[in-house]
């Protein structure tokens, strides 16, 4: 299934694609499959790979063109940055998402990164539960309307669309809004899990009825086949690695169990929908109906090259209940590679893997969980506080130095600290120095490990290190805050609006930077490269592969190795 067939030599703008299904001159790759895992740091699959078949990750690192230094050039490593970037080829400086949220000073409250007033869901019903939702960051919404407009720059996917004159089908499947919305772009169709419903959903921003296909495969009602039944192992225990410390640092949520196995409990249970998604189920459903997609679209069966992107989100949950280095995530990676065969093998028998060019990379990588760095000797590693960011000795100075004190602070957003801004020219005070009293009193606290403040990057002040650089491109204007705070190495906050989880991303250092990048399948030689290359280069080697513009933002480079 996975050799290497030979194809005519490219030739020719993409453009030149942009004819009729009739012809059937194919110098194309017939379908784009851009794989996301969400929150998978670059190693785990070099550590688990002797635990993988032959035709799922192994394929992709044996067979494809593996990149293993990979490294995203942004401070905030949350998903939607993640994610956009991969779309777009270019840091949130430019598409304009600095975080899963910002405060909107223009609406004069915290927002969801890709929430839409303007549209609604095309199920009733289907937006977030308040009551059960653990993502903190969704229920900052006002609406359940949902969009790609607070995109700034083209994605890849938009630039395919204008050079086929919307010939080319355009789709993208996540458990996460943000996951599949962010790849779909303005152009595409993005389809994703509704934890309220148990569905595949989308918002009227996309459709005003649903395909019929996608109202088929809802009314199977598949995630019920979970109801009553467990996460088990799904291989002998003496296989899997060491466990590490006494697993106190994971979560029980809802029953879910600190330990195998972990029970779904009944489909009618209030947290079902929750449990499905922090297991290797919510991948599961994901590639079941992203091969039933595959199919009823029609993906790859013509002469234009059609996108499809698929976001696995489960790697990304399971290391925030869990943490990375558990039993947890071992099994949720076999069953993962198990679940890509699988994706692979339809899309093999449906359009030939070798008229498919795969691009395959993480949104952002995970550190420890505090208590494991702890065990192995990383002792400084710990859980940070949040009440310490407003903390007496810093009110103190502040009243000293203006007359007022932490009310000057308007909130703190990951990663920004927004100051209350009218409360400040009310007063007559200087942004920038109320800026910088805050940055020097909170460096003062154990884990902080830099704060930079609004006015030294607009003045371009700082000084010349990778941390100054991932954070000057995280800063947008118009929704950046006035302090980024960077917190010490294996250092993070951990409870999630009252919800204390085992790890989290977020940060400029190396794991949670450091994700894989592979191409494989349409004329791509098996090669593993060691450069220094950015996820920001594989939007603009796709549009180099079939001949179109970049991204309108773009600052990623072509990748050399990957040629047309």
């Amino acid at each position: 299934m996975m050799k290497k067939i030979a194809f005519s030599i490219f030739c020719g703008l993409f453009a030149s694609a942009s004819v009729s299904a009739a012809d059937t001159t194919q110098t194309q790759p017939k379908l784009v499959l851009q794989i996301t895992i969400d929150g998978l740091r670059a190693d785990l699959i070099q550590r688990y790979k002797h635990q993988f078949g032959e035709n799922g990750f192994r394929y992709l690192m044996e067979q494809g063109t593996y990149f293993t230094n990979a490294n995203y050039e942004h401070a905030n490593t949350e998903t939607i940055v993640g994610h956009v970037s991969l779309a777009t080829g270019a840091p949130p400086s430019v598409h304009g998402m600095v975080g899963n949220v910002w405060f909107d000073r223009t609406q004069d409250r915290l927002v969801y990164n890709i929430e839409d007033s303007n549209y609604n869901m095309l199920t009733e019903g289907a937006g977030i539960n308040k009551d059960t939702e653990v993502d903190p960051t969704q229920k900052a919404a006002k609406k359940d309307g949902r969009s790609p407009l607070t995109i700034l720059s083209s994605t890849f996917s938009d630039e395919l669309s204008i050079a086929t004159h919307g010939q080319a089908k355009i789709f993208s499947v996540s458990v996460k809004d943000r996951g599949a919305i962010s790849l779909a772009g303005d152009n595409g169709k993005a389809f994703w899990f509704s934890k309220s419903k148990n569905q595949f959903v989308t918002s009227n921003y996309y459709y005003q009825l649903y395909p019929q296909w996608v109202e088929a495969w809802n009314q199977q009602d598949l995630p019920a086949r979970y109801g009553d039944k467990a996460w088990t192992l799904s291989q002998a225990e003496k296989t899997y690695a060491p466990v590490v410390g006494n697993g106190e640092h994971k979560v029980n949520l809802a029953g879910f169990s600190k330990h195998f196995p972990h029970p779904y409990g009944s489909a009618k249970g209030k947290y079902f929908g929750t449990l499905l998604t922090l297991s290797p189920a919510g991948d599961e459903l994901t590639a079941d109906f992203a091969k039933t997609l595959l199919k009823e679209e029609q993906l790859g069966q013509d002469a234009i090259t059609d996108y499809l992107s698929v976001s696995f989100s489960s790697t990304d949950y399971v290391s925030h209940m869990f943490g990375p280095s558990t039993r947890e995530t071992e099994d949720n990676l076999i069953r993962l590679d198990r679940t890509l065969a699988g994706l692979f093998s339809t899309i093999d028998s449906q359009v030939g893997l070798d008229n498919v060019i795969i691009a395959f990379s993480a949104d952002h990588g995970v550190p420890e969980a505090a208590p494991v760095s702890q065990h192995t000797g990383e002792h400084d590693a710990h859980y940070f506080d949040k009440d310490k960011l407003t903390n007496p000795a810093l009110a103190a100075r502040l009243q000293q130095e203006f007359g007022l004190g932490n009310e000057l602070i308007r909130l703190y957003a990951q990663p920004y600290i927004y100051l209350d801004t009218d409360l400040i020219k009310k007063n007559n005070l200087s942004t920038a120095k109320v800026e910088q009293v805050i940055a020097d009193e909170i460096l003062k606290i154990a884990g902080v490990s830099a704060a930079i403040t609004r006015t030294d990057i607009e003045n371009n002040s700082l000084p010349q290190t990778r941390i100054s650089k991932l954070v000057q491109q995280n800063f947008h204007p118009k929704r950046s805050g006035n302090i980024h705070l960077v917190f010490a190495s294996r250092t993070y906050i951990n409870n999630m609006d009252g919800l204390t989880i085992a790890s989290t991303h977020g940060s400029p250092w190396r794991y949670d930077t450091h994700v894989p990048v592979i191409f494989a399948g349409y004329k791509v030689k098996p090669q593993v490269i060691s450069r220094d290359i950015t996820p920001y280069d594989i939007a603009p080697t796709l549009s180099n592969i079939l001949g179109i513009n970049l991204p309108s933002g773009a600052t990623g480079n072509v990748l050399t190795e990957i040629t047309p």
